[in-house]
């Protein structure tokens, strides 16, 4: 999301590492489409861990969907029907994302509840391309309807406020994972951007992570940090995912998975679903981040009024571009998490609507295919893409029930 990767970044550390031979290598071209990989593409369950759409409704005030129906072309967004199509997409998370600072205002819980329904009610106003789903058997036969499998993802533990009936709720009303923390710490978990507090999960965070294995819903480790990450690996029972979030190693910010996380992911069997954001995926985009969010913080206490620090921020980031990396940026992630977990513990998750920079050629919700033609063009065959693009999320929903009902 455009501010998620903002709030907090003034404390992060990042470990500045040597520039990569990607860094190095000369501009790559653009990737061609063929028969054969389309055919490939759209022959799989793309399943995509993270969409921000809701939160645009919500940002523009649009609660009947008629300043952003999808219906109809939507070009100041990633997301349309049209594009959705183009793009493949069989299955969706769409994110019940509000405001970390919601937690301060004790709105949280509210808003979510809020955000989930506008969920509910876009679907139902486009019922012939969109259709709720709960399980994976729900996805399979959305998806064989030609419909989109339409699931919920909440953004962040500060939405249920310390309340594990609340987090039951929420599952009740359809949600599926959680991602623990978002920008803040929370008071039972550390986030990836905030100063650590807690060295991972507190013993009532390790309650939240065993009440989500009971029902069924997946621990998401997007925006967690690296600490929480590995209390998270330690006592789960169930795969975990990573909704939105790339690899350490390429790109050296603290969003992103670190190797031996990769690894313990590997003997969870969960899945990290690989975030497109300019700024996670290309090595300076890493670096630039802190910086940006030093300058956002600066201005902000220079101009006070709304619009002068609207202008302020503008220029100094025409000031510092954000090199957006391209498709084969994607791609090199998703190849360093099979290097290191193995074929079956990725996936995408694009973060589209969220993000405010996109690398070339993955623009939005229409061009997935370009990332199953690289993988073909680098000798991945129409099996490993396949669970790629959402073979391995499926499996991943499938062992987190079969967990559940032993569990109860």
């Amino acid at each position: 999301m455009t501010h998620h990767w903002l709030t907090g970044l003034a404390i992060t550390l990042i470990v500045v590492q040597p520039i990569h031979a990607q860094d190095k290598a000369p501009k790559r071209g653009i990737v061609k489409l063929t028969e054969k990989a389309l055919k490939i593409h759209h022959e799989a369950l793309l399943f995509d861990g993270h969409n921000d759409l809701p939160w645009q409704f919500r940002k523009g005030n649009d609660f009947s969907f008629r300043k952003f129906d999808i219906a109809r072309p939507q070009p100041l967004l990633h997301t349309d029907i049209a594009r959705l199509r183009k793009g493949g997409v069989g299955a969706q998370f769409w994110s019940a994302y509000v405001d970390a600072d919601t937690a301060k205002t004790r709105t949280a819980v509210t808003e979510t509840l809020e955000q989930i329904d506008i969920i509910h009610r876009f679907v139902k106003a486009y019922p012939d391309t969109f259709e709720m789903a709960y399980t994976a058997d729900d996805i399979l036969r959305i998806r064989k309807a030609g419909k989109i499998a339409s699931l919920i993802g909440v953004e962040g533990g500060h939405s249920i406020d310390n309340s594990l009936g609340v987090l039951r709720s929420m599952h009740a009303l359809g949600a599926r994972y959680m991602t623990l923390t978002h920008s803040d710490n929370l008071d039972w978990a550390d986030s990836s951007t905030d100063i650590p507090k807690n060295k991972g999960l507190t013993p009532f965070g390790e309650s939240v992570v065993a009440e989500m294995n009971r029902l069924g819903m997946l621990v998401d480790i997007s925006h967690v940090s690296a600490d929480t990450m590995r209390h998270v690996l330690k006592v789960t029972k169930a795969p975990v995912i990573a909704s939105h979030s790339s690899a350490f190693a390429l790109s050296a910010h603290p969003r992103n998975v670190p190797d031996d996380v990769l690894i313990e992911v590997k003997k969870n069997g969960g899945v990290i679903m690989v975030n497109f954001f300019s700024g996670f995926i290309t090595h300076e985009g890493a670096r630039l981040l802190p910086e940006m969010m030093k300058a956002y913080r600066d201005l902000k206490k220079r101009h006070p009024k709304a619009e002068e620090f609207r202008v302020a921020y503008a220029q100094w980031k025409r000031e510092h571009p954000m090199p957006t990396g391209s498709v084969h940026d994607v791609v090199d992630h998703i190849e360093h998490i099979i290097k290191v977990a193995g074929i079956d513990h990725v996936g995408i998750g694009s973060d589209y609507d969220g993000i405010g920079s996109v690398p070339r050629q993955l623009e939005d919700v229409s061009t997935y295919p370009y990332i199953t033609q690289e993988l073909l063009n680098r000798g991945h065959s129409r099996e490993a893409i396949h669970k790629i693009l959402g073979g391995n999320a499926l499996r991943v929903i499938r062992v987190a029930e079969e967990v559940a009902k032993k569990m109860r």
